[in-house]
C-alpha cells in the first residue's frame, strides 16, 4: 500500500501530489520541487523486492502504473521530462529555464530530451545484459548467454556509451551546467542517467562527470529531496 506523507502546506488552493517510487526517476521531481520551493505532498510506493516492479496500486493514478506521476488539482502529468517542464512552466515563475531564443535555451531543450531519448537507453541495455550474465538458467545455456551478452556489450553498448559520456564530459568542460552558467531543469533531468552512469559505466565515466554528479548531489535542495524521498540506491 502507498504511504502518504503529510503535505507541507497549501499552495494556490491545493497541493501538488508526487506519486513517488523508491529508487526511481521520481527522485528528480522531488529535487526540482525543492529547488523551486514549491510545497508538495508525497505518496510513497515500494518496488516488489523480487521483481523490482512498481506496485499495481500505481495504476489507479495512471494506466501505465509507472512513476513518477504528479497530480496538481485536476491535472495529472506522467513522464519525468513532461513533469519537470510542467512544473517550471506552471510554478517556476521564470526560474530554472533560460531565456527563450538564447543558446542556453536551445541547450536546455536539447538536454531535457537527450537524457531519456539518447543516453538512458544505453544505460538500460548495459543493466539488462549484465543481468543476463547472472540470471538463473540451465548450466549448458550459461556459456552461450554470457558469450552473447559479452559480445553485445563489447561491440555495441560500451562503444556507444563511451561516445556519449565523452560528449557530455567535453560539454561540461566549457559549461558550468548543461545549459550554461546556472542550474536549470535540464540538469535535474540529466541527474538520473548520470547517476546511473557513475554506478554502471566504470572507466568510461570521466572525473569531470563524477565531479559534476558530486556537485549537484551536494546542493541543499537535492539533500532535502533525498531525505524526504527515502532510500535511493542509485545515488549511493
Amino acid at each position: 500500500m502507498p504511504q502518504a506523507v503529510q503535505a507541507i502546506s497549501w499552495y494556490a488552493g491545493h497541493v501538488i501530489t508526487v506519486h513517488h517510487l523508491n529508487n526511481s526517476r521520481s527522485q528528480r521531481v522531488l529535487w526540482l520541487l525543492e529547488e523551486l520551493e514549491v510545497p508538495y505532498e508525497l505518496v510513497k510506493y515500494e518496488r516488489d523486492p523480487k521483481t523490482l516492479l512498481a506496485p499495481a496500486s500505481l495504476q489507479a493514478i495512471h494506466p501505465l502504473g509507472k512513476s513518477p506521476v504528479i497530480t496538481d488539482g485536476d491535472v495529472t502529468v506522467a513522464e519525468s521530462g513532461a513533469i519537470l517542464e510542467y512544473l517550471v512552466e506552471t510554478h517556476g515563475k521564470g526560474r530554472l529555464v533560460p531565456a527563450a531564443g538564447t543558446q542556453a535555451h536551445r541547450d536546455y531543450r536539447y538536454f531535457m530530451h537527450y537524457a531519456e531519448g539518447s543516453l538512458m537507453p544505453y544505460l538500460l541495455l548495459k543493466l539488462i545484459f549484465r543481468k543476463v550474465k547472472t540470471a538463473p538458467m540451465p548450466f549448458f545455456v550459461k556459456p552461450i548467454a554470457r558469450k552473447i551478452a559479452d559480445t553485445v556489450s563489447r561491440q555495441f553498448i560500451d562503444p556507444n556509451l563511451t561516445r556519449h559520456l565523452t560528449f557530455l564530459g567535453d560539454h561540461l568542460g566549457s559549461h558550468a551546467w548543461f545549459a550554461g552558467d546556472e542550474l536549470t531543469a535540464a540538469d535535474v533531468q540529466m541527474s538520473f542517467p548520470l547517476e546511473g552512469a557513475v554506478a554502471r559505466a566504470g572507466d568510461a565515466v570521466s572525473p569531470r562527470l563524477t565531479e559534476f554528479v558530486k556537485k549537484f548531489q551536494a546542493r541543499p535542495a537535492y539533500q532535502r529531496a533525498l531525505a524526504k524521498g527515502g532510500p535511493y540506491e542509485i545515488a549511493g
